[in-house]
């Protein structure tokens, strides 16, 4: 395999540039001396930033676009064999590596990499990692998979030997990463397209957690199921979070404000039996977030961070975009946005904004695949089912094109058989126009899904009606 070296930059292309994770890494290279170009399917913010930051990028894949001069060529897993860079890149015997691989390869650039993984939670978790460091000024390198307020972006340069990135299981992308400290938030079913079942998802994942060194440390919720599955026979040493006290770290006096924000006393057990607690408040909402935050408290005291640090930053992190995201207000309705795409994710939005107190919790749903709806059919009714109603809007394909027999009318007919309320309205428009009419002062509208789902709240709020 190709191995980067930052003391000798070179010419990187990356085929799919466009992609937040991949412009993040374009920006790193880019930083540390490298030669940087890219193509996308169609130009964005995300383009336009780095074109702004001397990167060329060419609109449109062709072949033409991969020349000689170029060392090494980057590709997302969405770029296929028949992609005519993908074709011209072998035909001229460049090195080439996958967007997953050449994160592990810069991870191996730094003294202290963090590595954050689970079905749900990665991108809050490491924010708040990240904003913990910031706030100790440590001078970090962030890679993050949403954008964070704080550094207008998803990725930032540091310079110190302190790497947070996250860790996706889709593809087994993280099986190439190099992570000195580790950390498993939970393993649920997902990405049945690739997977074949959770157990072979928890496999992926334990195979994640022997990456951890012997000198290095794995972070792991202990409420997942069968623990020892995933930690048994480890070299590393394994500390565990979660409900329980018998956890290295747990948290007591759970209690939450008229916005759903949590506070709570953070316990931790030290290795002589000693039970430290402090008392912390967090800037995000749900109780979700509280075992987020204990996994980061975690990575903090691994990292040596003040605790004092550590408070401060998760009291001021109020999350990262598309993560339980106030928009707006219009006409006495307050606007939300939220990228839940999965069951459990849906469960823990819909119990925040409930907890609100609002009038009423309406949720416009856009189900992101037909696999994922399919293999999660059921558990996407119920979860659903607790707006005080639910619009559905067609599904985002994204990578796919057999729809598998499954549809968002079907999904809003088993909603409605559960005892839920659901209808389905398959375009955007008609969704706008329903809200219009029918919503009402001291609704909480929240928009949810991993697609474009958010363009409705944002038309709303910006023609005013």
């Amino acid at each position: 395999m190709y191995q980067i070296d930052f003391q000798h930059p070179v010419h990187v292309f990356f085929c799919g540039i466009g992609g937040i994770s991949m412009s993040g890494l374009a920006e790193i290279l880019k930083s540390r001396g490298f030669t940087v170009s890219g193509s996308d399917r169609a130009e964005s913010s995300i383009t336009d930033k780095l074109s702004q930051g001397g990167v060329r990028v060419l609109i449109g894949q062709r072949s033409e676009n991969i020349t000689p001069d170029i060392d090494l060529v980057v590709f997302t897993s969405a770029i296929h064999p028949d992609n005519p860079e993908y074709i011209r890149t072998s035909e001229l015997n460049i090195p080439s590596l996958t967007r997953a691989e050449l994160l592990g390869q810069i991870m191996k650039n730094y003294s202290m990499p963090v590595a954050v993984s689970g079905t749900h939670g990665k991108t809050t978790t490491t924010s708040m990692i990240s904003e913990i460091l910031l706030d100790a000024d440590t001078d970090p390198t962030l890679s993050i998979g949403g954008n964070l307020p704080s550094i207008g972006g998803n990725v930032r340069v540091g310079g110190s030997g302190y790497f947070v990135a996250e860790a996706c299981e889709y593809t087994n992308s993280f099986l190439s990463f190099y992570p000195r400290i580790s950390i498993i938030l939970n393993i649920d079913a997902d990405h049945l397209d690739f997977f074949k079942d959770l157990n072979d998802i928890r496999n992926s994942f334990r195979k994640f957690a022997q990456l951890t060194p012997a000198d290095g440390a794995l972070i792991i919720n202990a409420d997942i199921p069968d623990l020892q599955e995933i930690t048994e026979g480890l070299s590393c040493k394994v500390i565990t979070y979660g409900r329980d006290p018998s956890c290295d770290y747990w948290a007591e006096d759970i209690r939450f404000d008229g916005g759903a924000h949590p506070d709570f006393l953070l316990c931790r057990r030290l290795e002589d039996g000693t039970v430290l607690r402090r008392h912390v408040r967090l800037g995000v909402t749900g109780e979700h977030n509280v075992f987020n935050s204990l996994a980061a408290a975690a990575a903090a005291d691994l990292l040596e961070i003040p605790a004092a640090h550590v408070d401060s930053a998760l009291e001021r992190f109020t999350g990262t975009d598309r993560r339980f995201q106030l928009k707006g207000k219009i006409g006495g309705i307050t606007i939300l946005d939220d990228y839940a795409h999965h069951p459990t994710e849906i469960a823990a939005t819909l119990r925040s904004a409930k907890a609100t107190g609002h009038k009423r919790v309406v949720c416009v749903f856009q189900p992101h695949t037909y696999s994922r709806t399919k293999s999660l059919f059921d558990e996407f009714a119920h979860a659903l089912s607790a707006a005080d109603l639910c619009i559905l809007a067609d599904i985002y394909a994204a990578r796919e094109t057999d729809t598998l027999g499954v549809s968002s009318r079907m999904l809003a007919d088993r909603i409605n058989e559960t005892g839920g309320s659901a209808l389905y309205l398959p375009s955007f428009e008609e969704i706008e126009n329903y809200i219009r009419k029918n919503c009402q002062e001291d609704d909480l509208l929240i928009t949810m899904g991993a697609g474009n789902v958010y363009e409705i709240g944002d038309h709303l709020l910006s023609s005013g009606s």
